[in-house]
């Protein structure tokens, strides 16, 4: 499923991010950028060594942020280590720090010129985040943000097949309000 917003268009697929053939790569990370499970240890099995290299060097990245590496051995120029919020329930400002892990994993990208940016479902695996709730914050923030920066294409890798249909079901309702629709 594709959908533009003023020029950038935003789609959703299911797939492994580290394979992904974009000019930035978002990882969801950790606060120390220490490296871990899911995507985060995905991406650095499969950029290799010198992504933790300058993980280290960065030292670490508070929630809500995202700094920048390069990208080893993966087939995109960046990568983008965006730290998302635990869910604690939605009492504690979840929804616009993640808001800002998106916004500043845009930002970032496009400081290093990126025009194509892939982005993983931030926070919602082993940091409990609900995944219909952060996918609606996902799209709504990259269709608001994502044209204004330059991007040219912006993708969801989604992992599982209901992942994918919940972020697809999301962008559905982002492009209808986009449009004016129900």
């Amino acid at each position: 499923m594709n959908r533009t917003f003023g020029g950038a268009t935003v789609s959703c697929v299911r797939g492994d991010i580290t394979e992904q053939r974009v000019d930035a790569i978002v990882n969801a990370a950790n606060a120390r950028l220490a490296g871990g499970g899911g995507v985060d240890g995905a991406i650095h099995r499969a950029g290799g060594p010198s992504i933790m290299e300058e993980c280290r060097t960065i030292g670490g990245c508070p929630t809500g942020q995202a700094v920048r590496t390069g990208a080893g051995d993966l087939p995109a120029d960046h990568v983008i280590h965006a730290v998302g919020p635990i869910w604690r329930g939605g009492e504690h400002g979840e929804a616009d720090l993640l808001a800002s892990a998106y916004e500043s994993s845009l930002a970032t990208a496009a400081d290093a010129g990126a025009r194509t940016i892939a982005f993983p479902s931030i926070s919602t695996g082993a940091y409990g985040y609900p995944t219909s709730d952060a996918a609606a914050i996902a799209m709504s923030t990259v269709a608001a943000l994502a044209p204004t920066l330059g991007f040219d294409k912006v993708r969801f890798v989604l992992f599982s097949e209901a992942d994918l249909q919940i972020y697809q079901q999301a962008l559905g309702r982002v492009a209808a309000s986009d449009a004016g629709g129900p």
